[in-house]
């Protein structure tokens, strides 16, 4: 199990920035990984979303496990997963981090709002003391089997307090043991640029269109000097999009394929068919 974490680590000590887009279940990260993405990123919102709920922390700690075995379980990639607020305490992030390691995640990112949470890029937060956030870092820190696993610390209070409670926030959490910072949502380039100056870390970006981030060129990030670059909706949007299309094609009467609509052949190659097919003749009898 150590592989993927190890993986991952030796991927942030490189040179490249990591784009990490966003899975909500397996056949997502099947597609992150034949696009030729060094890491998967389990998305919060886009599993709410996907079983038909906003992202206002409606889901459980074992709905949210299930989705992030089965996107695990679908790619040979690292596994970034949302682990939310942790689901609870600090007695409850222990169980979290262990259960996400045993799911085989190469990193986690706990943050600091107050449960039920809501998307970062929504109004309306709530925040834990940073105290009590720090203790939930270290109990995270402490609680891995695996020491490479990475603990990423988010914390969401730039929309609330500031900016600079959100710095002073990302500090802490790296004395707690984070190993990574997320500061959710800057509002501008000024904003990013002085959390590059502050934060000696690797540092996450949240690309989220029509969010309160700007949408900044890859290049740019990667010169700024951001590791991680997470496109948490993307694939779930273009989804969206598709499916309304076809659907709207069908009502009509159209029965035949749409432009961009996969062969029945290449959805099955995706997922491997002719492997279980190779399986079937082995051992069934």
């Amino acid at each position: 199990m150590a592989d993927v974490q190890r993986q991952l680590r030796a991927l942030l000590a490189g040179k490249e920035i990591l784009l990490a887009p966003g899975a909500y279940d397996g056949m997502g990260a099947k597609l992150i990984e034949k696009a030729g993405f060094p890491v998967v990123y389990a998305t919060g919102g886009g599993i709410a979303r996907s079983m038909g709920f906003p992202d206002l922390g409606l889901l459980s700690f074992t709905e949210v496990l299930h989705r992030v075995k089965e996107i695990v379980r679908a790619t040979t990639l690292p596994v970034i997963a949302d682990a939310d607020t942790g689901y609870g305490s600090a007695v409850n992030v222990i169980r979290t981090v262990r259960e996400f390691e045993d799911a085989g995640v190469a990193a986690l990112h706990i943050e600091d709002q107050i449960f039920p949470k809501r998307c970062g890029h929504y109004e309306g937060h709530s925040l834990i003391s940073s105290e009590e956030m720090a203790g939930k870092i270290e109990a995270a820190a402490s609680a891995r089997k695996e020491p490479a696993t990475v603990i990423i610390a988010r914390t969401d209070a730039r929309s609330v307090y500031g900016l600079e409670e959100a710095i002073s926030r990302a500090r802490l959490f790296l004395r707690a043991g984070a190993d990574a910072i997320f500061i959710e949502a800057p509002g501008n380039l000024a904003e990013i640029e002085t959390i590059l100056k502050e934060i000696k870390a690797p540092l996450v970006y949240n690309m989220t269109e029509s969010g309160k981030s700007p949408m900044l060129p890859v290049a740019k990030l990667a010169a700024l000097g951001f590791k991680i670059v997470l496109f948490p909706s993307d694939l779930q949007r273009a989804f969206i999009g598709a499916g309304k299309r076809v659907l709207a094609a069908r009502l009509d009467g159209d029965v035949g394929s749409l432009e961009g609509m996969s062969s029945f052949k290449e959805r099955d190659e995706l997922v491997g068919l002719e492997t279980y097919l190779e399986l079937e003749k082995r051992y069934v009898r």
